[in-house]
């Protein structure tokens, strides 16, 4: 008797619903899809905005700046209309990427110069011939101002003795939002010499700072060597900015360092120009890359980016005094009213630290009452 096969039961499967996974295949969660997606977005909005502003701040010679907005323009539009017709959405991506790293690279080798119509108060770089403690530093400016617009330059040359060299001090200066500061640093030596350096852009005739421009290849950087009178009397008594002074915890041994840093940058702006930038190179992160390099205090935070925070960043990693709530400290050291009673006074710089915190009379004491130690020590 043959037996028949038995029929092999058919076992129906239901029908996919759309949008249902696969058997086997992980599932990505949506919500990290959509993050994703937003955040590739935003980042090829930045780039695009990036690519426009760079080409009509910084290409002039690809012509007038109607004709440089226009060829900017182009920029987002192009990438709009590739997101309408080009598919895969990745070959638009790669796309972006690429105009992204031919802008940036045209835009690096656009050269700084030393040679341009410059205002008068930055016409003349300063320079410094070093000789062991005898440091004799050229072009040192002292300007008598009227006005902002309205002044008087003079130039001095000054000879120092680094082994006269007493304190650090920390300007910080306020002129719209607290946010925002500029940053002088300022070196007290015996007999009560100071000398300012103030890290700032080197404009041209007719020229104004515009926040934007800093961001792109707009304004060369040029280091103020000032007497205190310029460039804190400007700001306090001209300009009607507030100004805050603090005394930084540093021997004399490290700030004759800092000094030197400071002195050969300046001597190689002399020869090689460097673009300022608002986010990478200003007052404050060139102050963090001079200075602070392999201390053992660390600097890096975001209150170098919203430097009107950097005398809190200063007072959180103790560079400057801690005996008092920052609230009181930084109320004491508002110096306005002082610079405003010594407008005329040669002791002007005397006379705004008198009483501020760790500001000793005693020309011997690098800190003040806290006098800091004779030997070196890395802040």
């Amino acid at each position: 008797m043959t037996s028949e096969a038995s029929p092999v039961p058919q076992v129906s499967r239901p029908a996919r619903e759309p949008g249902a996974p696969v058997a086997g295949r992980a599932r990505r969660p949506r919500p990290l899809v959509w993050v994703g997606r937003a955040l590739a977005v935003l980042g090829c909005s930045a780039l695009l905005g990036w690519m426009a502003l760079a080409i009509y701040f910084d290409f002039s010679m690809l012509g007038p700046p109607w004709l440089r907005a226009g060829v900017g323009a182009l920029v987002p539009v192009g990438a709009v209309v590739a997101l309408l017709r080009v598919r895969p959405l990745r070959w638009v991506l790669a796309g972006i990427l690429v105009a992204f790293a031919m802008v940036l690279a045209a835009w690096l080798v656009i050269p700084p110069s030393n040679v341009r119509d410059w205002q008068p108060d930055v016409m003349t770089l300063p320079f410094a011939d070093i000789d062991g403690d005898r440091v004799l530093v050229h072009n040192v400016r002292n300007a008598e101002y009227r006005t902002e617009t309205d002044y008087t330059v003079h130039l001095e040359d000054r000879t120092l003795d680094l082994s006269k060299l007493r304190s650090l001090d920390l300007f910080l200066i306020y002129w719209g939002s607290p946010l925002i500061a500029h940053t002088i640093m300022s070196w007290g030596f015996e007999d009560d010499q100071y000398l300012a350096i103030s890290i700032e852009t080197r404009k041209e005739k007719g020229e104004e700072y515009c926040a934007l421009r800093g961001f792109f290849r707009q304004y060369e950087l040029v280091f103020v060597v000032a007497d205190e009178r310029d460039v804190v009397r400007l700001r306090t008594n001209v300009r009607g900015e507030d100004v805050y002074v603090y005394r930084l915890d540093l021997s004399p041994a490290d700030a004759r360092v800092l000094l030197l840093r400071y002195l050969e940058e300046i001597n190689q702006l002399r020869e090689r120009p460097q673009w300022y930038n608002a986010l990478t190179g200003n007052c404050t992160t060139a102050i963090q890359r001079l200075a602070w390099s392999g201390t053992r205090r660390s600097w890096w935070s975001w209150k170098l980016l919203l430097n009107g925070y950097f005398d809190e960043l200063a007072y959180d990693i103790g560079a400057i005094d801690r005996s008092l709530p920052f609230s009181v400290l930084k109320a004491k050291s508002h110096i306005n009213e002082r610079a405003k009673a010594a407008a005329e006074d040669p002791r002007f710089s005397v006379r705004i630290r008198d009483g501020l915190p760790r500001m000793s009379p005693d020309p011997g004491a690098a800190g003040g009452p806290n006098k800091t130690s004779a030997a070196p020590r890395v802040p």
